[in-house]
């Protein structure tokens, strides 16, 4: 129960824990949606802080971040804002694997971020270290701080990042923390632990920060962003700043060597560290020891900001002792006189194992408790902040006592990471690629706004001029279509049909039929019909997209039918899997452990084998 004695006195809709990319985007969702908010965070100094790399986006993480704006938060916006550099990845390859990367001024970042947040109405931010939850009747009611205030709410979201319990480690030595310079959250993990969550222990790590001036940039291959690029979010109000290069060099032999002369001073090799580290982004000890037939790696070196000395030398991830870290980084071109700014290390923080939520990131057995992000077991700011606006949306609509949202793997890479951990937990930090989405054409990122808008704008999440941008565009979509369609190239044109490379050309042909010839693009054709040059790049690519790849969309869209069959088959949360004769006990004990929402879901389930899923089809249709 609640110590009113120690209330702050003012009662929340939703408490948010943590003000890292989770819990900005869930407080600003909740208070966006209209719901009284609380964001504490350990350090008001601290919002919304780019810990590991100072970039958004990457191979799928940019279609999270799409899918977060089109949904009405904040990422794509504030990396518009603050970026220095803007990539597309993957264009050699088709619309489905695509991506869009920024790297971030990471300082002016988590500097705007803040400003948002402050200046959102309806969401206060306050500095506390919140030690436990409070509990009524009903469910959660509330977080209690270090200092014992009790805050009320009816809902809470946690997002602790890697606060809860962090040890840091650099060499053999460790000591509390959650991120450098921060101390851990102590005490909440003991209390989950204690309600009956699994929780288990992960590991993360970064690399030293290198000073500027000690770089010999002159023998490093520079990397420019690109000159036309599309900002991330789909309403763009930013211009960006002028872009910087990064530098490429790698290690070599002599950076092996030494690197595997100093293990026994690893933490990771020596034993102290127990956490599971990133399978998809391992410290340099690991790649040198589990790729030793690799005579180099890459090293990214990665500005921190326009006004920082700081360099992030991506892809050398380290806890070794300072020393050898100095040792190492000083045999690589252009390094050899490097300083270290800041030392690299791990850090080692609990996690809640996700298969005890709901896909509304609602737990199963805590009315009105949230978690996401690395809380989670997730890797990664922008599969955070994806968790994070849809614990914070839901937990607004719990809140009200209104129907909560789900987001299907048909309908978002957000929907692809929810699904994943819910059905399957995870052992290890979860890292979001395009290989895990079966639907990936469907999911592209130029097609985000048209997936997802019309969720945010039903729960109030999408204001009136984000609507008002969409509709805009999607009216423009369709006189695009109507203009393919209808406008013909005729064989007596002999100028177009000669500029086109086509004056054998028999029989009349549409845009949109001359658009599906593969050496032909929407801009070779747009001379001939001045209102299709009219629409905006977006649109055209669009346009583009739709024509060419057809054949492959529609047969995507027809597995997604099937698919959806079986995602409308309910199981009531009372079914009774132990009175089912037929099942394993294994495929019983898995059922009853995830508490599958629908059939669909019970098949996404490891273990459950396709005769149980038959057995539950006819029994679930024959109550039905």
């Amino acid at each position: 129960m609640v110590n009113m004695k120690s209330s702050y006195g003012k009662k929340y809709d939703v408490i948010v824990v943590g003000a890292g990319h989770a819990g900005c985007e869930a407080a600003l969702a909740s208070a966006r949606m209209g719901c009284l908010t609380l964001l504490l965070n350990i350090s008001l100094d601290a919002v919304a802080q780019m810990s590991c790399n100072p970039a958004i986006g990457g191979l799928a993480k940019g279609h999270l971040v799409r899918e977060v704006d089109a949904l009405g938060g904040e990422m794509a916006r504030n990396i518009d804002a603050t970026g220095i550099q803007f990539r597309t990845l993957n264009m050699k390859k088709g619309p489905a694997v695509r991506a869009s990367r920024a790297q971030a001024d990471r300082y002016l970042y988590s500097r705007r971020m803040k400003a948002v947040v402050e200046q959102t109405p309806g969401l206060d931010l306050k500095q506390g270290v919140v030690v436990r939850l409070l509990f009524d009747e009903s469910g959660v009611a509330g977080v209690e701080t270090r200092e014992g205030i009790a805050f009320q709410s009816r809902a809470v979201v946690l997002t602790t990042g890697t606060f809860m319990r962090g040890l840091i480690h650099v060499g053999l030595a460790s000591y509390a923390g959650g991120r450098a310079g921060e101390p851990s959250s102590e005490g909440l993990s003991a209390q989950l632990k204690s309600l009956g969550f699994t929780v288990g222990r992960l590991k993360t790590g970064t690399p030293a920060r290198l000073s500027a001036a000690s770089i010999d940039f002159s023998c490093l291959e520079q990397q420019w962003g690109d000159e036309d690029f599309e900002p991330f979010s789909f309403v763009p109000k930013c211009r960006p700043f002028n872009q910087r290069p990064c530098f490429i060099t790698y290690t070599n032999e002599k950076t092996h060597e030494i690197i595997l002369n100093n293990l026994d001073r690893s933490p990771m090799y020596s034993g102290v560290i127990e956490g599971v580290g990133a399978r998809y982004c391992p410290s340099i000890e690991d790649k040198v020891v589990r790729f030793s037939e690799k005579g180099q790696h890459q090293v990214f070196l990665e500005p921190e900001g326009l006004e920082s000395s700081e360099f992030y030398p991506n892809g050398v991830s380290t806890s070794l002792p300072p020393d050898v870290q100095l040792s190492f980084l000083r045999t690589i071109v252009g390094l050899e006189k490097v300083e270290i700014m800041r030392p690299g290390y791990a850090i080692e923080y609990d996690y809640v194992d996700p298969i005890q939520l709901r896909p509304t990131l609602a737990t199963k057995e805590i009315a009105g408790l949230y978690h996401a992000g690395q809380i989670n077991g997730t890797s990664g700011y922008e599969e955070a902040a994806a968790q994070g606006l849809l614990a914070g949306m839901n937990a607004a609509l719990f809140s009200r006592g209104m129907e909560e949202v789900v987001v299907g793997r048909d309908q978002a890479y957000l929907g692809v990471l929810v699904d994943d951990l819910v059905n399957k937990g995870t052992q290890e930090p979860y890292r979001m690629f395009t290989s895990r989405a079966e639907h990936r054409l469907l999911l592209r990122e130029d097609n985000a706004d048209q997936r997802l808008t019309a969720v945010g704008k039903r729960v109030g999440l999408v204001d009136e001029e984000r609507w008002r941008f969409f509709c805009d565009k999607m009216e423009a979509l369709d006189r695009g279509r109507v203009i393919l369609k209808n406008t013909r190239l005729m064989p007596g044109d002999k100028d177009s049909t000669q500029r086109l490379g086509l004056e054998g050309l028999k029989n009349a042909l549409t845009l949109e039929e001359l658009l599906r010839r593969p050496e032909l693009t929407i801009e070779d054709v747009g001379f001939m019909a001045h209102d299709l040059v009219l629409l905006e790049p977006a649109v055209l690519s669009l346009l583009q997209v739709e024509v060419k790849y057809e054949g492959y969309i529609r047969r995507q869209e027809e597995q997604v039918k099937r698919f959806r069959k079986t995602e409308e088959v309910l199981i009531p949360d009372s079914f009774d899997y132990r009175a089912v004769s037929g099942l394993t006990a294994e495929v019983r004990e898995k059922l009853e452990k995830v508490k599958p929402m629908n059939l669909g879901q019970a098949m996404r389930i490891p273990g459950v084998t396709p005769a149980a899923i038959a057995i539950l089809t006819i029994l679930l249709r024959r109550q039905k």
